[in-house]
């Protein structure tokens, strides 16, 4: 699909599609909001936002429940897993398999392709889980747990739409080829409704977090173009894992 330019920049429905897209809630979608694709890219940090509002609200309920911050941190992570049908971690086992797994670009490819998961993708997962639990441990620890999991969240899904933008789909097929490409304008605004959230949410340490993750987000992009040439879903999921990482990183770094 060609990078969206000629439909309006906002609309409506484009929180449902984002939501219909990067989570398994259930929502209903209008013919119109349904054939927005990319055009709604704008929406995923709102998107990204409300799951860090039930990721937290589901560790607030385990700390109220006299239960140790450690344990808390697991669970605000499973309810977000939950609430993605572990889009993104499923997006960051791929590439890790396909990027070190195969020597050549087609070989990548179908490597990312395969539903198995090999030794690269579980140690890919396996850092991830262990790198966001021992931030959020040190978050709740220290009192903060609501704004650095909303804000992180919504950080997180901005760098998806730079990179949809900046990269061409690198396989010709799949989620994010028939989503298409976003506009500038699009992957900006989303960048600027991230920045939003994250200043509400957290205010104080909210500039350590947008450099930390527009350097994985670049980091990501850079990756993809060197391994197979340009961006796909899979890539798009792992460009989230990596953001979502450097995000409760640095947060943890100026709060705790």
């Amino acid at each position: 699909m060609p990078q969206e330019r000629d439909t309006p920049l906002l609309q409506p429905g484009d929180i449902a599609l984002a939501l219909a897209l990067l989570t398994r809630l259930p929502v209903p979608l209008s013919h119109g909001a349904a054939t927005r694709g990319a055009a709604a890219a704008w929406a995923w940090p709102l998107a990204g936002a409300l799951v860090g509002g039930l990721a937290a609200l589901a560790g607030s309920i385990a700390l109220a429940l006299g239960l140790p911050t450690g344990v808390a941190a697991g669970i605000v992570l499973a309810m977000g897993i939950v609430l993605t049908g572990a889009l993104h971690e499923d997006g960051l086992a791929d590439c890790a398999d396909g990027f070190w797994g195969g020597w050549d670009r087609a070989r990548r490819l179908e490597i990312m392709k395969d539903s198995h998961i090999g030794s690269y993708g579980v140690l890919a997962l396996g850092l991830s889980l262990i790198l966001r639990w021992s931030a959020l441990s040190a978050l709740i620890a220290a009192g903060h747990l609501w704004g650095p999991v909303i804000a992180a969240a919504a950080l997180s899904r901005a760098p998806m739409a730079g990179v949809m933008h900046a990269l061409p789909n690198a396989r010709g097929s799949g989620l994010s080829q028939s989503t298409g490409r976003p506009a500038q304008d699009t992957a900006l605004l989303g960048g600027a409704v991230a920045l939003a959230v994250a200043l509400l949410a957290t205010g104080g340490g909210v500039l350590a977090a947008v450099v930390a993750v527009a350097l994985a987000g670049l980091a990501a992009a850079a990756i993809a173009r060197a391994r197979i040439g340009g961006q796909t879903g899979d890539v798009l999921g792992a460009t989230q894992q990596l953001a979502e990482i450097a995000a409760l990183a640095a947060l943890a770094a100026v709060l705790v």
